[in-house]
């Protein structure tokens, strides 16, 4: 059995991104759960929802397509769905329970801050080795990227309302 606990109390497998974004909270869920195609990934990457079944236990299952005909294909479970708060989901299982070579388990966070929302979103990793492969992927850029497509559409349709 592999240990996933840190070695010491300070370390942590857990890479994190955190924004401000000007629009009322209840805006950017609706954006963060209702047309992720428009963000969940970083352009000219696109995103194909096959399911997105919004329940603690329910299937997220998703294929990325890139610019030059690449696809990752994502499947796994919500382990969290709290509306209008937060979402989580791990690659670990798939919908059905079956195991599968677990990365990650994906935090996705919103609360009220300063007339806006503070939009945090986490992954949290098995192993040591498994956040150091997702930070050289490009986890800051990219996870990065999502977040200020999820603002543009928000603070947009804010201005716009």
């Amino acid at each position: 059995m592999t240990d996933c606990t840190p070695e010491k109390p300070e370390e942590s497998y857990e890479l994190s991104i955190t924004r401000h974004i000007a629009a009322p909270p209840e805006r950017v869920w609706q954006v963060m759960t209702e047309r992720m195609t428009e963000w969940w990934c970083p352009k000219p990457w696109t995103t194909e929802i096959i399911e997105q079944d919004w329940r603690t236990g329910g299937r997220t299952a998703t294929i990325m397509h890139g610019p030059d005909g690449e696809r990752h294909e994502g499947e796994g479970i919500m382990l969290d769905v709290t509306p209008g708060k937060r979402f989580a989901f791990t690659d670990a299982v798939t919908a059905d329970l079956q195991p599968q070579g677990p990365f990650m388990i994906g935090i996705f966070e919103i609360e009220p801050e300063e007339g806006g929302t503070r939009y945090t979103a986490s992954a949290r990793h098995w192993t040591a080795e498994a956040k150091k492969q997702h930070e050289e992927m490009g986890f800051t850029d990219g996870w990065s990227a999502v977040a200020d497509q999820l603002a543009k559409i928000c603070e947009k349709e804010t201005a716009e309302a």
